[in-house]
């Protein structure tokens, strides 16, 4: 990862498919002067995502690329990336597996936020499979994207307890409070 130097920030483009709240989150958090990132690009998958409406309120250009035809649309987007001189990709609750060809040309500058401890519930329903489990802790991963899913090097990590009375949506709630804090530490840990 190339180092930012002072008030160059790294272009970024953060890929969701949801709410956006980690997206909304990583906004505020660019505009702070000592965080070495603008956000320039909003990709999704799906026009439905709620968390395209930042890009109205941000004034960012968004981009939705249907997931129908893979190897098509990795070269739209990387096509966009390299228009838009994107360095860094963060996925925010982007629901699709990139290529292993799209993640070799962005090799070391595509990271993820994940709901988990990793190397713990890799995948879907980490809330779920981590109060069935009886764990004492839940938590959440920021990684570097490879093309197994989940298993990168892992940047930041940090834990909530679960408590006996957690559902899965009082933890992911708990969760995502820790998300919020710890994605753009991540970054800034990474540019620095």
């Amino acid at each position: 990862m190339r180092k930012s130097t002072g008030s160059k920030k790294i272009k970024t483009a953060v890929f969701i498919s949801g709410k956006g709240s980690n997206l909304k989150n990583l906004i505020k958090f660019s505009k702070f002067k000592k965080y070495p990132f603008s956000i320039n690009l909003i990709l999704s998958n799906t026009n439905k995502a709620k968390g395209l409406k930042y890009s109205k309120i941000y004034k960012i250009e968004k981009k939705i690329i249907c997931y129908d035809k893979k190897i098509k649309n990795d070269k739209k987007i990387l096509k966009t990336l390299k228009q838009k001189k994107i360095k860094l990709i963060c996925l925010a609750g982007f629901m699709k597996i990139l290529s292993k060809n799209f993640i070799e040309k962005f090799q070391g500058k595509i990271i993820n936020i994940h709901p988990s401890l990793l190397p713990k519930y890799k995948g879907l329903n980490t809330h779920i499979r981590a109060i069935k489990n009886r764990e004492k802790f839940a938590g959440c991963t920021v990684h570097y994207v490879t093309s197994k899913l989940d298993s990168g090097k892992i940047i930041l990590q940090k834990r909530v307890k679960i408590s006996k009375k957690d559902d899965r949506f009082s933890l992911a709630k708990k969760v995502l409070k820790i998300e919020h804090l710890l994605y753009p530490a991540a970054i800034k840990k990474i540019l620095n």
